[in-house]
């Protein structure tokens, strides 16, 4: 029997036809296209346009009108002393915070007597915080930290002037001037606003703070902390005023490791700590909003013989990080005020740069501003070991957020320190990628629907 013969018309026509029911009904595997990863969000734009040198000199100027703010100096006084400074700080963050949902608290203890500290003495961290307005993200929190508190050459001198404009002046205006413009904007995730006291006495008030909050399970994703970030003179004169020092720690050194530590280790994945993660996140956000400014992040917890507020969140597992000043000025730090040889000691406002001050407090307000819109970095992130192949297979829980739009694979190489390569993988917990799991290091984000983009979370070997 003859083959039947399909006409040249007809066959065109069921091939159009074809065609555009193929178009009409995708394939169920597509892969859904990725937000627009790139492009600046415009409430983070705003926040860094507000940010203004002018209200951070006022801060500094107000705060260093005190005479001394040493954790023991004078607390009845309104014009003298850290009793004086802390009531204005607190004052100020309610006025500028009114008709908003920020609220502003003091947070105090009673720190006994001990190398540093003469006398019992209340301890008084102000703490300013907005909440966030998603469930799925409200109890994840952000902490912002400057300490107000400051000291001259003896540190146990609780009388003399100590101006303190850049240790720390600089950075608690930068938190302050933060949590003035943040407040009138709603974020996903909470944001809390910290000036703390007796870090010169032993990083007291941020002490107490990180351990109420791991005694209390709070889930804090990040802390920064500000402390010297007021000057871009060095010591020698030349001025930087283009980028900014990150200290960012890799594995705890404790004498013992944790099992996620062990394996962070033993993966080579020592510089994917979570404090590494999101030192890498601050500087792709910070520089993308701080247009010609650098955060160099330095792969250290902090500056030889020097230590900083961030160190107690470190010490309770959290993600935390230190900015500082390219290069510091040591004449003008913890210095009786003086003139010696022509040579002017002491930490005075004319030392300070405004604008300086203003770019880093724009780094922190972008990174916080991200991290709080996103979702919160994936969980229990897993790379595939159980066969010898050549590409990698990664596997993850599903965030709880309701805005989440799906997925990116990140990587880069054994040697590099930032990521190198992406890949959307969509709304899925589980993706390969023809890369093999040998010759690089991957991370997995979490990205809404509006492009913003989480910390990356490390994979753990899962055979």
């Amino acid at each position: 029997m003859p083959h039947a013969r399909i006409s040249s018309s007809l066959l065109a026509a069921l091939l159009a036809a074809a065609a555009g029911s193929a178009a009409a009904a995708p394939s169920a595997q597509a892969t859904p296209a990725s937000p627009d990863l790139k492009r600046q969000q415009a409430q983070i734009s705003k926040i860094v346009a507000e940010v203004s040198p002018k209200r951070i000199q006022a801060y500094v100027d107000k705060l260093v009108s005190f005479g001394t703010r040493h954790t023991m100096s004078e607390t009845e006084s309104e014009t003298r002393g850290i009793g004086a400074a802390r009531r204005w700080i607190k004052s100020e963050l309610e006025r500028c915070g009114a008709g908003t949902p920020l609220q502003v608290a003091f947070d105090s203890h009673i720190a006994p007597v001990s190398a540093r500290i003469s006398r019992p003495t209340e301890i008084v961290n102000v703490v300013a915080t907005l909440p966030g307005t998603q469930d799925a993200s409200k109890d994840r929190l952000y902490v912002v930290s400057g300490h107000y508190d400051s000291r001259v050459s003896d540190v146990m001198n609780y009388t003399a002037d100590a101006p303190g404009a850049n240790d720390d002046a600089s950075g608690t205006a930068a938190v302050m001037e933060l949590a003035c413009v943040m407040a009138k904007y709603k974020f996903d995730a909470t944001l809390v606003f910290m000036t703390v006291a007796a870090e010169e006495q032993g990083l007291l008030g941020a002490r107490h703070w990180a351990e109420q909050a791991r005694k209390n399970n709070l889930n804090v994703a990040g802390m920064f902390t500000n402390d010297i970030i007021g000057s871009s003179r060095s010591d020698k004169g030349t001025v930087d005023n283009k980028q900014v020092r990150l200290f960012a720690q890799s594995i705890p050194a404790t004498k013992e490791m944790s099992e996620t530590v062990r394996q962070l280790v033993s993966t080579g994945g020592d510089s994917d700590s979570l404090s590494r993660q999101l030192a890498r996140h601050t500087k792709e956000q910070g520089e993308r909003y701080v247009k010609g400014f650098k955060v160099s992040v330095i792969h250290r917890a902090d500056r030889y013989l020097r230590g900083g507020d961030h160190m107690p969140f470190l010490e309770q597992g959290y993600a935390a990080l230190r900015f500082t000043e390219p290069a510091e000025d040591f004449a003008h730090q913890h210095q009786d005020l003086r003139t010696e040889n022509g040579k002017v000691y002491g930490d005075l406002v004319d030392f300070n740069d405004y604008d300086y001050i203003a770019k880093v407090a724009r780094v922190n307000g972008a990174t916080l501003a991200s991290l709080a819109l996103a979702p919160a970095a994936p969980q229990n992130v897993k790379l595939r070991t159980d066969k010898l192949t050549n590409d990698s297979t990664l596997v993850w829980q599903a965030n709880p957020e309701p805005d989440v739009a799906g997925y990116r694979i990140v990587w880069r190489d054994t040697t590099a320190s930032d990521w190198q390569g992406a890949k959307w993988v969509g709304k899925v917990t589980e993706a390969t990628v023809d890369l093999s799991k040998d010759n690089v290091f991957f991370g997995v984000q979490a990205v809404d629907k509006d492009g913003n983009v989480s910390v990356a979370t490390y994979p753990l070997p899962q055979r």
